[in-house]
């Protein structure tokens, strides 16, 4: 692991740090004084990421999972690389595999031939490579790759993962505010432990500062667990709109994904992404997204490495008030 103390001068690869998790993974460790360098498939895209350091400290340069040269060019040098790349929906050549596996292990098999210190995968609460999922088996092989070059690598799985460009309580407050009805899919029931997304951000400073005990998976959730029903019962409340909220079983819900699927591939692209619902997704919502008992009586969880977690209250009502009928002047009823 690298020393704790100043890292001006260091270099860290984050691949995948032009997305929603990235950009805030690069402005926390732009704040600590590390050189990042951003990989991704278009480096010209990623000019909203420069504001978050210093003129020079932040540079991207172009990487593709696929093309192992890129990859290794990419990684040469660095004293620390963090891998967040993921998807949730599989698109084109852009499947499970290739992305969360396939890709994965070429960037932890680059890393360690670099002579990188410091390796850190970005994971997912639900990882099993016994899962019924693509989703989750794909994440396990993306675990199992990054310990297979660095036994001391550093997992982190995170619930859900909220802030102002989310994918969940952005889409699900854009449908509410177009469709009466929202779907329950599996009644509603499954929990899940929402996570800030600048919390996640400072867990992987911690790694990369060597505040964390290397070799180990951490499960990182909120301080809130709530059930489906309810996150979405606090959406529709936090924009002002009432909707029915639809119970369907999870043998419904398989067919209705399938719908959607196959909506999606014969629109061409033109399939609203809000109306989306995968079978992989359907079957990831038949079990908890909650971190394990194993790990809060490990200390691997937010809450063991001392940071104290930011609650969907005091964070999600900020960037959704541009979905009440009146934008940030609707008026709110004091609770």
């Amino acid at each position: 692991m690298l020393e704790t103390g100043d890292k001006t001068g260091r270099l860290v690869t984050v691949f995948g740090g032009t997305g929603f998790v990235g950009r805030h993974v690069v402005r926390a460790l732009a704040k600590q004084g590390w050189r990042i360098r951003v990989a991704c498939r278009r480096p010209d895209l990623a000019g909203h990421l420069q504001p978050s350091g210093r003129v020079g400290q932040i540079h991207a340069v172009q990487a593709n999972l696929r093309y192992p040269a890129s990859v290794a060019a990419a990684v040469r040098g660095a004293d620390a690389v963090i891998n967040l790349v993921g998807i949730l929906t599989e698109t084109g050549r852009q499947s499970f595999d290739a992305v969360q596996g396939f890709g994965a292990r070429a960037v932890a098999r680059a890393a360690k031939e670099a002579g990188v210190k410091t390796f850190v995968q970005m994971s997912a609460l639900g990882a099993d490579p016994q899962s019924d999922s693509a989703y989750a088996r794909t994440k396990a092989a993306g675990e199992a790759a990054a310990f297979e070059f660095f036994p001391d690598a550093i997992v982190l799985r995170p619930s859900i993962i909220f802030g102002p460009e989310d994918d969940f309580f952005n889409r699900f407050a854009a449908l509410a505010r177009m469709s009466p009805v929202l779907p329950l899919i599996g009644g509603g029931e499954t929990r899940f432990q929402p996570i800030y997304v600048g919390d996640v951000a400072q867990v992987f400073v911690r790694a990369l500062s060597g505040q964390i005990k290397p070799g180990m998976v951490y499960e990182l959730g909120g301080p809130e667990v709530k059930s489906f029903r309810e996150l979405m019962e606090f959406t529709c409340a936090t924009i002002g709109r009432k909707r029915l909220l639809a119970p369907i079983p999870f043998s419904a819900a398989h067919y209705m994904a399938l719908g959607t699927e196959v909506a999606a591939k014969a629109s061409l692209g033109l399939f609203p992404k809000m109306l989306l619902t995968t079978r992989d997704q359907v079957r990831l919502l038949q079990r908890d997204n909650v971190v394990s008992q194993e790990a809060l009586n490990e200390g691997r969880t937010l809450g063991g490495l001392g940071i104290e977690a930011e609650s969907i209250g005091a964070i999600v009502p900020s960037y959704l008030y541009r979905f009440r009928k009146s934008g940030q002047f609707e008026r709110q009823r004091p609770a």
